[in-house]
């Protein structure tokens, strides 16, 4: 299910124009949906434990976090895989992000995921800014370009 670099999708013709009402226990229990994250730029990122790339992207995810703060907000469901696996990865990384387990409802409120990893960037409006699919070599300037533009 890893996706090739020839995958990512550009800013047009998006499968979901924003964001969805969805409501997902975190980790911790915590139950989060949309309204939790109002006013932030939102990115949500479909990940899997067998799934190298996806290792990569959690970390960037975590330095994004810690460079933009309360200014955005990083929810990152794992799907495919054993929650003691996830739960095991998450404690290693110790990264400042929302972790949570998906289901296939989840993943049919954003789309059908059909590869990992897969990133949805939503503005403070909650309205789609882009969807990342795989781990092309762009991703991370693409992302960021994509985040600092709309910060501002």
């Amino acid at each position: 299910m890893a996706a090739s670099q020839s995958e990512t999708q550009e800013t047009s013709g998006f499968d979901v124009a924003a964001m969805p009402q969805f409501q997902i226990t975190d980790l911790t229990g915590r139950q989060l949906q949309p309204k939790d994250l109002e006013g932030r730029v939102v990115l949500v990122e479909f990940w899997a434990t067998w799934c190298p790339p996806c290792r990569g992207t959690l970390a960037w995810l975590g330095k994004l976090k810690e460079q933009y703060g309360d200014r955005i907000a990083i929810l990152t469901i794992a799907i495919e895989s054993d929650e003691g696996d996830v739960r095991n990865l998450t404690k290693s990384l110790n990264l400042p992000v929302y972790w949570a387990m998906g289901t296939p409802e989840i993943a049919r409120e954003f789309g059908d995921i059909a590869a990992v990893p897969t990133l949805y960037m939503f503005g403070r409006d909650g309205k789609t800014v882009d969807i990342y699919y795989g781990a092309p070599d762009d991703l991370h300037s693409k992302a960021e370009a994509a985040i600092s533009a709309t910060l501002q």
